[in-house]
C-alpha cells in the first residue's frame, strides 16, 4: 500500500473510526483499526464486535492495498505531525512507514486477514432525522440508561416508531426519560439501540440541520452520515412496558423556574451523601417549595417562592437522579407533578409537551431528617 493523504483529514477519520473501539476487548486485533487504500480513497474500519465504524477519505492511491494498525498508536502519531501531505507506504511485512517533512516512523501492521469481517447487513427500512433534533433526543434520553449489564435491555434505548411519531425510551428502574419526535413516515418499529452506540453517534454527527441516514435491519441499526457509516446490534429482549408508569393524574403541581431549581438542588446535593442515598427532601408548601438534605457534617435548608395547585407533600428523592434530569430540559420553567410521597414524580418543559422526565421517590424513615 501507498498513499499520499491530507493530515487533518486523516486525524480526523482515524478519530471517528476511534469511536467503535472497546477498551474492554481481549482480543489484541481490535485494538486496530483497519486500512484499506483503493479507488484513490482511504477506507479506515473499526469494530468491537458490537459497534463497527467505516469512514472513507478521499487520497492519492499509488498503489492499493490493506493493513491493521495499531488505533492508538497510529492516531497519535498523525494528529502530531505538521498539517500538509503524509506519505504512508506499507510493505509485504506489514511494515508502515510514515514520511511527513522532516518526520519518519516506521510501525508494525497486522495482516487484514486477521481482522473480524462485518456482519452483511439486509436493509429493512430508512428514514432521517434532522442531526439536531437527533442529537438532542439522545442526550434527553440515553444518560437515564441502566449500567447493569444483567438487565441487557434496559442498557439501551428503545426507539419506537409508530403512527408518524418517534418515541425514544430510557430507564434504569429509579427513573425515566421519554422524547417524542414527529416524522413524516408512516413505519412500525420497534428497536432497542445499545446506548453506547447512541453515545457516539452522537459524537460523531454535527449539531447542524442536515440529516441522519437511519436504516433498520435484523437484529441490527445503521447510521450513516456524511462519508460515515456506523453499524450497532441491537439489543435483545422485551423492554419494559414504560406507558403503564406514566400516570395521567395528579395531586400537586409545581411550576418553577428550571433554573433556579437546579442551583438549589445542586448547592443541596452538596451535604446529600451517597450511603443514605443522595438524600433530599422537597417540601410543596402553600406558597413556597423546600429543599432539605443533612448528614453528619451540617445541613442546608433552601427556599423556592412557587404557587403550588392542589395538596402540600413531603417527598424524598436521590438528588443525582433528579438533577440529571433536570439538566437535561432546556425549557425557562418545568412542571412538577406529584401524586403524594410514594409515588412517581413527573417532571416536564412548561414550554415543550414532547419530553417526560419521571423520577421515583426514597422512601423516607423517621430519623432522615
Amino acid at each position: 500500500m501507498k498513499i499520499q493523504i491530507n493530515q487533518r483529514n486523516l486525524s480526523k477519520h482515524i478519530n471517528i473510526a476511534q469511536r467503535g473501539i472497546s477498551n474492554r476487548t481481549t482480543l489484541q486485533i481490535l485494538d486496530g483499526i483497519l486500512l484499506e487504500a483503493k479507488d484513490n480513497q482511504l477506507k479506515i474500519t473499526s469494530t468491537d464486535l458490537e459497534i463497527s465504524i467505516e469512514t472513507y477519505i478521499d487520497c492519492t492511491v499509488e498503489r492499493e492495498g490493506s493493513v491493521v494498525i495499531n488505533s492508538r498508536i497510529f492516531g497519535d502519531i498523525i494528529k502530531k505531525l505538521p498539517a500538509t501531505t503524509i506519505n504512508i507506504l506499507v510493505n509485504e511485512d506489514n511494515n508502515m512507514n510514515i514520511l511527513c517533512e522532516h518526520s519518519e516512523f516506521n510501525i508494525q501492521g497486522n495482516d487484514y486477514k486477521e481482522y473480524p469481517k462485518l456482519p452483511i447487513v439486509v436493509k429493512n427500512e430508512s428514514f432521517k432525522i434532522p442531526n439536531d433534533i437527533f442529537k438532542n433526543a439522545i442526550k434527553q434520553t440515553v444518560f437515564a440508561t441502566s449500567q447493569d449489564e444483567t438487565r441487557p435491555s434496559l442498557t439501551g434505548v428503545l426507539m419506537e416508531i409508530k403512527d408518524e411519531q418517534i418515541s425514544f425510551v430510557a430507564l434504569d428502574g429509579y427513573r425515566l426519560a421519554l422524547k417524542k419526535i414527529k416524522t413524516d413516515k408512516d413505519l412500525d418499529i420497534k428497536m432497542i439501540i445499545p446506548g453506547r452506540a447512541l453515545s457516539e453517534i452522537n459524537k460523531i454527527i454535527d449539531d447542524n440541520d442536515e440529516d441522519l441516514d437511519i436504516t433498520s435491519a435484523p437484529g441490527n441499526i445503521i447510521f450513516e452520515i456524511g462519508d460515515t457509516k456506523m453499524y450497532s446490534r441491537l439489543l435483545e429482549g422485551q423492554f419494559f412496558n414504560y406507558r403503564d408508569i406514566i400516570r395521567k393524574d395528579h395531586k400537586t403541581e409545581v411550576i418553577v423556574n428550571k433554573r433556579e431549581f437546579q442551583n438549589s438542588l445542586e448547592r443541596a446535593s452538596l451535604l446529600a451523601k451517597e450511603q443514605k442515598a443522595n438524600l433530599i427532601k422537597l417540601s410543596v408548601l402553600e406558597d413556597k417549595l423546600l429543599i432539605q438534605s443533612n448528614s453528619e457534617i451540617g445541613d442546608v435548608h433552601e427556599e423556592i417562592s412557587v404557587s403550588p395547585e392542589g395538596e402540600e407533600v413531603n417527598i424524598a428523592f436521590n438528588s443525582r437522579y433528579l438533577l440529571e434530569g433536570i439538566r437535561n430540559i432546556e425549557s425557562e420553567e418545568i412542571k412538577l407533578n406529584l401524586m403524594g410521597s410514594l409515588n412517581p414524580c413527573i417532571i416536564t418543559p412548561l414550554e415543550e409537551e414532547n419530553y417526560i422526565y419521571l423520577v421515583l421517590p426514597v422512601r423516607l424513615a423517621q430519623n432522615d431528617f
